[in-house]
C-alpha cells in the first residue's frame, strides 16, 4: 500500500471549498497528524491503493490500517475520533451504532449540497 499504511488514510477533496477548508483544519489541530491524507482531486493513481477515485470523491472514505474502507459517517467517526478534545468524543458519539444511521442521513444531505459548489478535477489527475 504506502508507508502511511500505519496510520488511517482520510481521502479527500480539494475541489470542494468546504471540505478543503476542513481538512486544513482538522490537519492542523492536535490529532491531525495521525492520519495519512491523500487529496482525490491531484492525487496518482498509485496513491489511491485500489480505490476507484469516482467512487471516492462522492463521498468521504477512509482506509484503516488494516485495509478496510469505510465511508460516510463511518469515515468521519474515524477522522474525529483520532482527534483529541471535543471532536474525538464527537466521533466516538457518531461511531455509536445507533448514532450512525441519523449521522449518514444528515451526511446525504450535505453531499447533496456539495454538488452545487464542487469545482471540476484538475487535470493532471
Amino acid at each position: 500500500m504506502t508507508e502511511t499504511s500505519h496510520r488511517p488514510i482520510a481521502y479527500w477533496d480539494s475541489a470542494c471549498p468546504v471540505c478543503a477548508r476542513e481538512v486544513a483544519w482538522l490537519r492542523a489541530r492536535h490529532g491531525g497528524e495521525r492520519l495519512a491524507w491523500v487529496d482525490l482531486a491531484t492525487c496518482d493513481e498509485a496513491a489511491l491503493g485500489g480505490l476507484d477515485r469516482d467512487r471516492a470523491l462522492a463521498r468521504m472514505h477512509v482506509r484503516l490500517p488494516d485495509g478496510r474502507v469505510v465511508a460516510g459517517a463511518a469515515a468521519f467517526a474515524v477522522i474525529w475520533g483520532s482527534m483529541g478534545g471535543w471532536l474525538g468524543r464527537l466521533g466516538r458519539l457518531i461511531g455509536h451504532p445507533l448514532v450512525r444511521p441519523v449521522a449518514d442521513v444528515a451526511y446525504a444531505g450535505f453531499l447533496a449540497l456539495r454538488r452545487l459548489w464542487r469545482r471540476p478535477r484538475r487535470a493532471n489527475a
